[in-house]
């Protein structure tokens, strides 16, 4: 039976699922993300779509298709996904480049992070969050006798990281260019790459980024609103200011849902980058320590599924993507709190944004996918997996009716 929330399939004859409480916890998380949404939006959406529900029947759409790809990834065998991980980069990589393209490339604000898919855009940069760590997790473990060499076992997985970094920062996306090379280097620590590599990765990370953050005006403004808060009160800095006189507003116990009223015109981009404030508003305290507790149970969970498999691919999977989505949030927090300049980083499961939504849940499905799998991997390449092999089995025979069926073939 395992620790409680495992069942072993081997032994009983029973369906594996997964970690019930890690489950349990993203789909509240993903509830409570639309019905926070729904709240933040509707003026918003009335105001620029004349249309209360523009942005949430989006989410929703999106969140539907993100649900289907949940339950497909939970349920799909890995070995497959390792087998497709070159292919998906090859296709991330397109679509970043599609960003630059004239008339396929969406440019708001100053950045191209978007392509027009018909009426939908989509951002390949939350793409990245998934594939990357995929791709990472597939080359480390096919490293692991070559780790100590830089050359034959660190140098692939690094230019791949930074090809991404580059094209993300292209696109004018400085902070998850930035947090995707510190996810990356939390994945080679799980795969037990030397200390010496992150002191080195890190003398030449840091001096870097603060070239990075010189060479544009608006990260230079962002960083002295942060460091001096009235030096520009109606610029940079207003949004920060008015985010956390929102959080505050909520008190203890909040305003209730729906009844939240800072969010209407006080706070820029509330039903996107800073929800969090209007959820703080409307939740209060009590609501904070809720959602403060869904992620630290989604992270500890996630984070168990990783440590208690053997399989090193699987191990980096999980941690990978558990730290993606974990320091996203920590991020997005940090920022609306005051703790750190303004970033573009979204919350996940709770931001505007159909790509991020449904990115978030087809990578939280394998999690899941992990947490359920008591085998170690085993390459395609041994055995062949035709259509029937593709999902893992929802209800394999029990044991006696194996036997029965091996008695009469028998005879």
């Amino acid at each position: 039976m395992g620790n409680g929330h495992y069942i072993n399939i081997e032994k009983t004859g029973r369906p594996l699922y997964g970690d019930h409480i890690l489950i349990a916890s993203i789909i509240l998380l993903t509830g409570l993300g639309f019905v926070t949404l729904y709240s933040s939006s509707f003026a918003y959406s009335e105001r620029f779509f004349k249309d209360g529900l523009y942005l949430f029947s989006h989410q929703l759409i999106m969140g539907g298709g993100g649900i289907v790809l949940f339950i497909l990834a939970s349920r799909i065998k890995l070995e497959l996904v390792r087998n497709l991980t070159k292919f998906m980069v090859i296709i991330t990589i397109v679509l970043c480049f599609l960003t630059f393209v004239p008339g396929i490339g969406v440019m708001k604000n100053g950045a191209a992070r978007w392509i027009k898919i018909g009426s939908y855009t989509y951002q390949p940069s939350e793409l990245v969050k998934l594939v990357l760590p995929l791709y990472l997790a597939h080359i480390l473990d096919k490293k692991q006798a070559n780790l100590d060499s830089f050359f034959s076992g660190i140098l692939p997985p690094v230019i791949v990281t930074v090809l991404f970094f580059v094209l993300i920062y292209m696109q004018n996306n400085f902070s998850t260019a930035v947090l995707l090379a510190l996810n990356a280097l939390v994945v080679f620590y799980f795969a037990g790459v030397r200390l010496r590599f992150f002191f080195s990765a890190l003398l030449m990370f840091l001096p870097l980024s603060g070239i990075l953050i010189l060479t544009k005006e608006h990260r230079l403004r962002r960083v002295f609103s942060f460091i001096f808060p009235d030096w520009e009160p109606q610029g940079a800095g207003f949004q920060v200011r008015a985010s956390l006189l929102t959080i505050i507003s909520g008190g203890f116990l909040g305003k209730g849902i729906g009844h939240g009223t800072r969010k209407i015109a006080s706070v820029p981009e509330i039903h996107s980058d800073f929800i969090f404030s209007s959820f703080a508003e409307e939740s209060g305290f009590l609501g904070v320590l809720l959602f403060c507790l869904l992620f630290a149970v989604f992270a500890v969970q996630g984070y168990k599924a990783a440590l208690r498999k053997e399989d090193m691919y699987r191990r980096l999977v999980a941690a990978g993507i558990v730290t993606s989505i974990l320091s996203q949030v920590l991020l997005n927090i940090a920022v609306v709190a005051g703790i750190l300049p303004t970033t573009g980083i979204p919350l996940p499961f709770f931001s505007a944004g159909g790509s991020s939504l449904a990115t978030t849940l087809l990578s939280v499905g394998l999690v899941v996918n992990v947490s359920r799998s008591p085998r170690a991997a085993e390459s395609l390449d041994d055995r062949e997996i035709g259509w029937q092999g593709v999902f893992e089995q929802e209800y394999p025979l029990n044991a006696e009716r194996s036997s029965r069926e091996g008695a009469r073939n028998v005879r």
